[in-house]
Parts: C-alpha cells; sequence; structure tokens
C-alpha cells in the first residue's frame, strides 16, 4: 500500500512536466493580395512557429484585408480582431514618430540589410511606441519613388499642383512641402484613384506597381531611391501573455532581427525585378536622375529630418541621437544610402 501511494505521489509530481501545451490556432492578417510575396513569408513564419512549438501552435493567414481595412491594423492586432497582423505605422501619420526614421529619403539603400538594419535600430524603441502589442519584427522593401499619370516628374518643383497618394506619412510631408496635395487611401485602392482622376501619382515599390495594376494607369516612372517604406508583424499580448514559455520562446524565435532580414529580402527582389516589367510595358517612360537632379532632391528632403525629429522628440526620443543609431546600424548591414 505504501509503495502503491509513493507511486502515486511520484506520478503526480512528474505529470505537469510532461503535460502537453495548450494549442493556439493563430489568426495572421495582411491586406495585400494573396498572390504578394508577403502572404508567403507570412506562410513560412507560421509554419516556423509551429515547428518549434512542437506543433502546438498553428495559424492561418487572411489576405486582402479580409478581417479588417488595411489602416486598422495595428488596432486589430491590440483588440485581438487577428492575432498577428502586418502593419504600415506611416498609414497613421503621428501615432508612431520614431520608426518614421526609416522613411526619409536617401538613407536606406537596400531592403535585406535596410531591414535588419532598422528592426535592429527600433526594438528598444518599439517597448514604448508599440506598447499595446507584443513587437515581433520591423522590415522596409526596397527603395521606390514616384510613378504619375498626367506629368513627368523630374525635380521637386514639378510636385506642384499635382494630386499624389503617398506611400506614408513622411512621403505625405514631402509632397505638401513642395506644393502638392495628398490624396490618401491604402495600397488596393490606389490604381482606382488614379484612373478617376482624383490622384495625379503615386510614390510605389515596383513589383507592387505591377500586381495592384497601377502601371496600367501611369505613364511616367522615375527610377531613384527617393525612399523605403517602414512596416511590422505585431502580436496580441494577451494570446501571447496565455501561451507556455516553451510556446513563447517559439514566437520570439521568429520574432528576430534575421527573421526581419528574410521578409525584407524576399519582398525586394519581388520589387527589384518589376523595374524591368514596367520597362518593357509600351506606354511607360522609365527615367533615371542626373547627380544635379538627385543632389536637388537630396536638398529639397532636408526639412523632412527636422519635421520627424520633432515628432520623435514629443515621444521621448532624442532625435539626433536616434537617428546616428539608426545610421550605424544601417551601415552595418551595408544599407545605409551615400
Amino acid at each position: 500500500m505504501r509503495k502503491a501511494c509513493l507511486a502515486l505521489l511520484l506520478a503526480a509530481s512528474v505529470t505537469p512536466a510532461f503535460a502537453q501545451d495548450k494549442t493556439f490556432d493563430l489568426k495572421v492578417s495582411h491586406w495585400v493580395p494573396a498572390s504578394h510575396p508577403l502572404q508567403k513569408s507570412l506562410e513560412d513564419w507560421v509554419a516556423a512557429v509551429n515547428k518549434d512549438s512542437g506543433g502546438t501552435i498553428t495559424g492561418k493567414v487572411f489576405p486582402a484585408q479580409q478581417l479588417g481595412k488595411a489602416f486598422d491594423h495595428y488596432d486589430m492586432a491590440r483588440d485581438g480582431i487577428a492575432d498577428v497582423t502586418y502593419v504600415n505605422p506611416g498609414y497613421q501619420p503621428g501615432r508612431f514618430p520614431i520608426i518614421g526614421a526609416g522613411e526619409l529619403p536617401f538613407l536606406i539603400s537596400d531592403a535585406k540589410g535596410g531591414s535588419m538594419g532598422l528592426d535592429a535600430w527600433y526594438r528598444k524603441y518599439a517597448e514604448k511606441e508599440m506598447k499595446d502589442v507584443k513587437y515581433c519584427l520591423a522590415f522596409v522593401h526596397s527603395p521606390s519613388s514616384f510613378h504619375s499619370k498626367t506629368k513627368k516628374i523630374v525635380m521637386p518643383e514639378d510636385v506642384k499642383g499635382l494630386k499624389i497618394r503617398p506611400a506614408h506619412a513622411t512621403m505625405a510631408n514631402f509632397v505638401t512641402s513642395l506644393g502638392g496635395t495628398n490624396v490618401q487611401s491604402s495600397a488596393p485602392e490606389v490604381r482606382d484613384i488614379i484612373e478617376r482622376g482624383v490622384a495625379d501619382g503615386v510614390t510605389f515599390p515596383w513589383g507592387s506597381l505591377v500586381l495592384f495594376g497601377i502601371d496600367k494607369v501611369t505613364k511616367y516612372d522615375m527610377e531613384a531611391p527617393l525612399y523605403t517604406t517602414t512596416f511590422v508583424f505585431v502580436i496580441n499580448k494577451d494570446k501571447y501573455n496565455a501561451m507556455s514559455d516553451k510556446q513563447k520562446a517559439a514566437i520570439d524565435k521568429n520574432c528576430t532581427v534575421e527573421m526581419a532580414g528574410a521578409v525584407g529580402e524576399h519582398w525586394g527582389k519581388f520589387e527589384d525585378a518589376g523595374i524591368d516589367k514596367v520597362k518593357a510595358e509600351s506606354g511607360h517612360e522609365v527615367y533615371k536622375l542626373t547627380p544635379e537632379q538627385t543632389a536637388a532632391w537630396k536638398k529639397a528632403a532636408e526639412p523632412l529630418v527636422k519635421t520627424w525629429g520633432d515628432g520623435a522628440k514629443k515621444a521621448g526620443a532624442d532625435p539626433d541621437a536616434a537617428l546616428s543609431e539608426l545610421k550605424a546600424s544601417l551601415k552595418k548591414y551595408n544599407a545605409l544610402a551615400e
């Protein structure tokens, strides 16, 4: 009898160590088409988390705004409408000012290294700026520029009088400073607003220009590394906190600088391939800037640094130190534009 009791006590003491973790099925949401490279990146992310969690974390990717509008994706993760979301912080001007440094013109030269440099730099700031969610990683697409329907944009003054759909808050400020008017819309709506004449042009990456059909309604394409757009993957805090330590480790293992680089590289190759596609289309004029023209754009963009700095300071960051840190991080990953 005594031996039986001891055996039961021993079994009771070890059972929790072998208990199966609770399973989680994550809703992963984004707002671009399923044919976009981001779909596979998120599917790969879910597969990696599933493997590292011993199969206890599964997930389904919902593309094309199925769970909510593009502008709402940060709040969707915060509120649990989705568990993991893809966010463009620049879609909400003034809300995430610090990460906006990654949007500054002529700063980032490469999608993979730029993503790694941005993510490594932003982690400490994300704890405050995105405190409503569990921050996973940040990344950028390849450097991009203007595409217009009605007028060839060569010099900064050519933007005056045009209606432009900007990629994010920084480009919106740039357009305004140059005498243009901003037209706000999410990426899936861009073709329609240009086709209807609501906008004359857009700042957009090359591969996505073709994917969204915007190349069918634009004519002039500036081939210059004018800007990049910052993005983040964020996770619902309650869902993450409900996981076991092993499951949290599986998530954390896939929310790294290296994973940011992998996402950025995959998307970057897709965007870069779009340049030749647009060049091969009839009715398009793809043009590069001369050194003098590039210098004029850089000079016109200088006030954006101060505008960004003012916003970052209000958010509690030291803008000079933060920008220096970002440039050092980008240089480390060979992605600081010359």
